[in-house]
C-alpha cells in the first residue's frame, strides 16, 4: 500500500512523546515499562489474536493513582492516542517501533530491550493462545523470528539452547524487519483465528501460573 505521507494517521508528535516519556520515567520504578516498553506492549496487543481492553493493559503501564486530575486525563489521552496510532500505522505501512538508547564506548546506540520486554508482556495478555499456537504451528514462530532473536540477544527471553549473540549488522537487520514482522503477524491471526478450543483453554488456565523466565536489560537515555 502506497499512502502519501500527508495521509498517514495522526501519531504522537515529538513534544507529546517527550511528555509521556517524562511522566513514565518520573513515576516509574525499576522493572516498570518506559515509553519504548509501552510501545512494544501495545504493538503486541495490536497484532495479537484477541482484543485486549484498556482496563487489562493499563495496570502494566500505570502503577500509582493520579494525584492531579488534569495530569491524569492528559496521560490517559496520550496513551489512548499512542494505542490507536499503532493499528492505524500498520494499516498504511507507516509503523516504526519506539526504541530506547544505551550508552556505549562508541556512543549512544539504539536498543530493542525495552520494546521487546513490552512486546513479551503484551503476548502474556493472551499467553495461552500464543503459546498453544507457537507450539503447534512453526509458521508463527518463524514469522516472529526477528523479535525472538532481539529478545534473546537482550536477555528479555531465555533461549532453550546456546545462543550466539547477534552481530551489530544482524541486530540492525532485525530492527529493520520489525514493521514487516508486525504486518505479517497481524495477517496470520486474521487468517488463522483462534478456535473455540483454544479460547476455552485460555479461560481455564490457572491465574497463578508462572510466566516464562525473563528480565529486562538496557535503559532509556536521551
Amino acid at each position: 500500500m502506497n499512502v502519501p505521507k500527508s495521509e498517514w494517521p495522526s501519531s504522537l508528535d515529538d513534544k507529546e512523546l517527550e511528555e509521556l516519556d517524562t511522566y513514565l520515567r518520573v513515576h516509574g520504578r525499576e522493572g516498570d515499562l518506559m515509553l519504548d516498553g509501552v510501545h512494544g506492549l501495545l504493538s503486541a496487543i495490536a497484532v495479537g489474536p484477541l482484543e485486549v481492553q484498556p482496563d487489562e493493559w493499563l495496570p502494566e503501564v500505570l502503577h500509582d493513582a493520579f494525584t492531579d486530575e488534569d495530569e491524569g486525563n492528559r496521560v490517559l489521552a496520550l496513551l489512548a492516542k499512542l494505542n490507536d496510532s499503532i493499528t492505524a500505522e500498520l494499516d498504511v505501512e507507516a509503523y516504526e517501533p519506539i526504541l530506547g538508547e544505551i550508552d556505549t564506548e562508541e556512543g549512544p546506540m539504539l536498543s530493542a530491550a525495552g520494546w521487546c520486554e513490552g512486546f513479551s508482556r503484551g503476548i502474556d495478555m493472551r499467553a495461552a493462545l500464543w503459546e498453544t499456537r507457537l507450539a503447534e504451528d512453526p509458521e508463527l514462530m518463524q514469522l516472529l523470528g526477528p523479535v525472538m532473536a532481539l529478545a534473546v540477544d537482550e536477555g528479555v527471553l531465555q533461549a532453550d539452547a546456546e545462543f550466539e549473540r547477534l552481530s551489530d549488522e544482524e541486530y540492525d537487520e532485525c530492527l529493520g524487519q520489525l514493521p514487516e514482522v508486525l504486518a505479517v503477524v497481524t495477517a496470520y491471526w486474521r487468517d488463522n483465528v483462534p478456535t473455540e478450543k483454544e479460547i476455552a483453554a485460555m479461560a481455564t488456565r490457572p491465574t497463578d501460573e508462572e510466566p516464562p523466565p525473563r528480565h529486562r536489560s538496557g535503559h532509556w537515555v536521551h
